[in-house]
């Protein structure tokens, strides 16, 4: 059975990010038509939950890898610019303590320092200009 699948799956594009993000979307819309389900948008939250369940299942078993992966990339370059910005403050965040962040005049970069180190020349990494902090 196992070598049946594994050869019916050859050649398949298979499930990615984009494939997960559809099943997390399908499932909580699954529950809202639950919850819903003696009112008008009770069907049409269900129908909307097969419809992506459907098209999730099209993805997964395309043979067309190629345009599969494009679809994928362009939603993960769309969350990236979402993600990106909370990522890196999370990231500042942790290393507050240990840590200055400063932005260079020149470009804008941020330069991470460390923290009491008294006034420093900064070099901008980037850039190569350099300006006087206190750390």
């Amino acid at each position: 059975m196992k070598n049946k699948l594994m050869s019916f799956m050859r050649g398949r594009y298979g499930m990615d990010q984009l494939g997960k993000f559809i099943l997390v979307i399908c499932c909580i819309l699954l529950v809202v038509a639950l919850l819903t389900s003696r009112t008008v948008v009770g069907p049409i939250f269900y129908f909307l939950a097969l419809a992506l369940l459907i098209y999730s299942y099209v993805r997964m078993f395309s043979r067309k890898i190629d345009k599969r992966y494009r679809e994928n990339m362009a939603y993960m370059s769309f969350r990236y610019r979402f993600t990106s910005r909370w990522t890196r403050a999370k990231e500042q965040a942790s290393q507050r303590k240990t840590h200055r962040f400063f932005k260079c005049p020149g470009c804008g970069t941020t330069v991470r320092v460390p923290k009491n180190k008294g006034k420093i020349r900064i070099t901008c990494p980037k850039c190569k200009q350099s300006f006087i902090k206190t750390t």
